[in-house]
């Protein structure tokens, strides 16, 4: 099966219960978050942070102290615990929940671990059509406790803040498995792209319902919002993503697309693949820091206007989310205001021009871990002020 018929069929693969799905979700429909990605004025400018469930916080560590991480993973009243502190540290408009992207393939039976310091270690790495087929595909009961964790969520949150589930997009887990563990210039994995386009494709395929299924079992227990996390796409040029990514990302898309809520996007470094990312499908496309706001919108639309011709104008038009340069967090307080208001500013000419829906304000990458808890709350008064 080639990856554009994949891409054309595997909608029809996962069975949805949008009805009990929207029954479990309690977020108000003028909450700031969902309105921005409505392109409605929000009663403030809506703002998470990624990785704002974690390791800057101290009531963090306490709770993780001597527990490992995919073990509170599993462990639903430590998921709902550290996805609620940094809501409640900071008053975020939206909790993300207390995961990890590897975490689909060990509920699976994958044999891995997220060894400290260095990150997700894949005890056999999967690089040949024989170790794809023995690649296990999630099942919902393998879920539970996840499930569970996000009820616990769903009990804390004020109904003007919303829950966001994630998983990782096929190409950022499938560089895991096939390195082994975390790299900085993912040579394995590209090579076997390049070199064995069968075995790469047969991965993806393996992979994708696996990362369906997980974002089902999250938006069935009652998340508002899901973001598909393409870490490393960035190192992929914008013609290999389009032949070796998009069709599997587009695939989860439109598998989640009935239920109905905001799908974000979200990679590092991907300035050059914004357009082709948002073509993909989402509602809401994540930038880094290394893109103005207003640059990253234009981009979107002109790839949207090329590949969607015959689209809504609508449709054309993306939400953002994003892009505060981590490393600001540490600069002071006139330098984080500055940044926010330049931000801010950015992202309201695109809104003006037509170019974007609304914006999430977001970091342009994830919270690091020596980060002051205490400039993270001055962010968020700032963004809410702008």
């Amino acid at each position: 099966m080639t990856a554009e018929k994949f891409a054309l069929e595997s909608a029809d693969l996962f069975a949805t219960d949008t009805e009990a799905a929207r029954q479990k979700r309690r977020a108000s429909v003028d909450a700031p978050l969902l309105a921005a990605v409505r392109g409605e004025k929000p009663s403030r400018r809506p703002m998470w942070m990624m990785r704002q469930a974690g390791r800057s916080l101290p009531e963090y560590r306490e709770v993780r102290a001597n527990v490992p991480m995919l073990d509170a993973c599993f462990d639903d009243e430590r998921v709902a615990e550290i996805t609620m502190q940094p809501v409640r540290r900071h008053d975020a408009d939206a909790a993300i929940l207390f995961s990890d992207i590897v975490v689909p393939l060990k509920a699976a039976g994958v044999d891995l671990d997220i060894v400290p310091g260095r990150g997700p270690v894949v005890a056999q790495p999967v690089q040949t059509m024989e170790a794809i087929a023995q690649l296990p595909t999630v099942e919902r009961e393998q879920l539970a406790n996840i499930e569970k964790g996000i009820g616990h969520v769903l009990e804390e949150l004020r109904d003007d803040q919303v829950l966001i589930g994630f998983a990782g997009a096929p190409f950022t887990v499938a560089s895991y498995l096939v390195e082994g563990g975390p790299s900085k210039n993912h040579e394995v994995t590209k090579s076997l792209m390049y070199s064995q386009p069968e075995t790469w494709h047969a991965l993806m395929r393996a992979l994708t319902p696996t990362i369906v299924r997980f974002l089902q079992a999250q938006i069935e227990a009652g998340v508002d919002a899901v973001q598909l996390f393409d870490s490393w796409a960035g190192y992929l040029t914008s013609r290999d993503y389009r032949e070796f990514v998009a069709p599997y990302s587009h695939a989860i898309f439109e598998a989640i697309r009935p239920y109905e809520i905001p799908m974000i996007h979200f990679g590092v470094g991907t300035g050059e693949l914004l357009g082709d990312m948002a073509v993909a499908g989402p509602d809401v496309v994540g930038v880094d820091w290394r893109v103005p706001m207003d640059s990253a919108a234009a981009r979107i639309r002109a790839a949207l206007d090329h590949h969607r011709p015959d689209a809504k104008p609508e449709d054309k038009i993306k939400a953002l989310q994003g892009n505060l340069d981590p490393a600001v967090l540490f600069a002071g307080d006139d330098v984080i205001a500055a940044h926010v208001k330049r931000i801010a500013a950015e992202a309201d000419r695109a809104i003006d021009r037509g170019q974007a829906k609304g914006h999430i304000f977001n970091l342009g990458h994830g919270v690091l871990p020596t980060t002051d808890p205490d400039a993270i709350t001055r962010a968020f008064e700032e963004v809410h002020k702008s």
